[in-house]
């Protein structure tokens, strides 16, 4: 393989994604994943085949690629705004399953500005912030405003509450969401859906028990801050990235050809810049355009210019995003280039 280079392992995401089905389904949960870790139609088909009722993205740009692939129920849980956007939302929903979020009025009124005529109305999931500090209305009762605002706009259509939480809590997570549903129920308003997401909170699902289904991303793959967080093992990181030692300037210092345009900068709390399998004690200390610089000490890891190592990324999502294509490893050792049709999608 052409390094730096990165490679799925098709066995590993087939469990991956039959694990996360498992649980939810064990908790009552629908499961809706989000694209944005993969960013392939080809996956988000293998999901949808296991049990998904459909998928999660983040741009309209994300969802035009995966409607353009077939699938056919979208959320895109992101404030969309602008006359441009707009418009390509509303084509958008002619040819898919499709629901937005919104957490103010702002961007309430401009989605009904332009779905006001459309023969369909379109479904707006209110979005919380139930302690990540993101986005969202910060309250229940702040939840109860827009959406008696939201049911009350034409072209529009109430269907419930979104969030993304924090990595902990989930108990005050499901009491402040099981608030804001009883509000709405109490002065009639429809909550059909409480959608919830996230993959580090996957073995506390059964604790969300006011939610209907669950957003997981980053779980088909996995990556180095999950391990960190006890949510996975390496064994469970379907995606590596591959890189060739292409100098040893010093005795305690190797470089690689994957610098930031290969390897994400996010440490994540994490303290360098990816897991080297073959050292764990190698420590990549930094990143340039196009070389990542590994510090050797106390590793006892003495690499050669020209040996092909292999590296967990931090934050996979990321690098997944960082590449045109992914090479796929099949269960019987076949290698396949494939292009990341979703990356880069900005709008």
């Amino acid at each position: 393989m052409d390094t730096p280079c990165l490679v799925v392992d098709l066995s590993t995401v087939d469990r991956n994604i039959a694990r996360f089905q498992q649980l939810a389904e064990a908790a009552g949960l629908k499961t809706r994943p989000h694209i944005k870790t993969h960013k392939l139609p080809l996956m988000a088909r293998r999901q949808i085949e296991a049990g998904a009722i459909g998928i999660t993205c983040q741009k309209v740009g994300e969802a035009e690629v995966m409607a353009d692939a077939g699938i056919e129920d979208i959320l895109i849980t992101y404030n969309i705004l602008g006359l441009d956007k707009l418009d390509r939302l509303a084509a958008l929903a002619r040819r898919c399953r499709l629901s937005v979020t919104c957490d103010n009025e702002t961007v309430a009124q401009g989605l009904s500005d332009r779905f006001a005529n459309e023969a369909e109305p379109l479904p707006v999931l209110i979005e919380c912030d139930t302690g990540a500090a993101r986005c969202g209305v910060q309250s229940p009762e702040e939840a109860l405003a827009l959406a008696r605002r939201i049911h009350a706009l034409p072209g529009l259509r109430l269907d419930g509450l979104m969030t993304y939480p924090p990595m902990r809590g989930s108990h005050e997570v499901d009491q402040w969401l099981a608030r804001a549903r009883d509000l709405l129920k109490a002065e009639g308003l429809p909550c059909p859906v409480i959608s919830n997401g996230g993959t580090p909170n996957l073995g506390d699902l059964a604790e969300f028990r006011s939610a209907t289904e669950h957003r997981a991303g980053t779980y088909i793959y996995n990556d180095r801050s999950l391990i960190a967080m006890g949510a996975c093992g390496a064994e469970d990181c379907a995606a590596r990235l591959h890189a060739t030692v292409i100098s040893r300037p010093a005795a305690d210092r190797a470089i690689i050809d994957a610098g930031s345009k290969a390897l994400t900068s996010d440490l994540l709390g994490l303290p360098d810049y990816g897991l080297i399998v073959e050292a764990p004690e190698a420590r990549i200390v930094g990143l340039s355009e196009e070389h990542g610089h590994i510090d050797l000490t106390g590793s006892g890891w003495d690499p050669q210019v020209g040996d092909e190592i292999t590296i967990i990324p931090n934050h996979v999502c990321v690098v997944s995003n960082l590449f045109d294509a992914v090479i796929l490893r099949h269960p019987d050792g076949r290698l396949e280039s494939v292009p990341v049709a979703a990356r880069g999608k900005v709008r």
